[in-house]
């Protein structure tokens, strides 16, 4: 495959591969099977686990942690304060912001807002993400949404602003009335007007 043969094991993080126009600064931490493509800058303090996958001109940190099995697709910037679980898929030049009121003449670098992102969510092309929220474990965010308030878990959102639209299941089919899930067969229930749980 063209360019595989410029993905390299650094001596720094055993089992990871960093591609040769990928810069990773000191201070941050790959785990092992986790690829990093095609100019993505990994900024000092931050941590990225095991089997990710961060697509061409990614940039992450400083401050940045990535769970376990995340996927970041091409044109993504994950900013101070931005957490994601495991298992997170953030799609193509989705945007996170890091503060509320930005102006180019004022430094507010201490007002950065923590965004954390739950086990298993999945971000759409394009979607923007406005700091100081929390999207829900599944929870499903359309391509294009702004989201601009807390996420519940499985939710599906769509919109601008987003709005809940629906439900998703743990993998990622959108349920119907009888909530489920029509890949799986795991069945959910509503335990509130925005909350949702898996019947164990």
């Amino acid at each position: 495959m063209a360019g595989a043969s410029q993905m390299r094991e650094d001596p720094r993080f055993p089992g990871a591969l960093v591609h040769e126009s990928a810069y990773v600064d000191e201070g941050a931490a790959l785990g092992a099977g986790t690829k990093i493509w095609h100019f993505v800058h990994v900024l000092g303090q931050t941590t990225i686990g095991r089997d990710c996958v961060l697509g061409q001109n990614v940039m992450a940190g400083p401050r940045v942690t990535i769970g376990d099995g995340c996927k970041i697709q091409n044109n993504v910037a994950l900013y101070d304060g931005v957490e994601l679980e495991n298992d997170v898929f953030c799609g193509p030049s989705c945007v996170f912001t890091n503060v509320n009121n930005p102006r180019a003449f004022l430094n507010r670098k201490s007002e950065f807002r923590r965004t954390l992102v739950k086990r298993g969510a999945s971000i759409g092309a394009n979607a923007t993400i406005v700091c100081g929220h929390t999207l829900g474990a599944y929870c499903f965010i359309a391509a294009g949404a702004v989201v601009a308030k807390d996420v519940p878990d499985f939710a599906l959102m769509a919109g601008v602003p987003a709005r809940r639209i629906g439900w998703m299941s743990h993998n990622g089919a959108k349920l119907g009335a009888d909530l489920v899930c029509p890949e799986t067969g795991r069945r959910y229930r509503e335990t509130g007007p925005d909350k949702l749980e898996e019947i164990v």
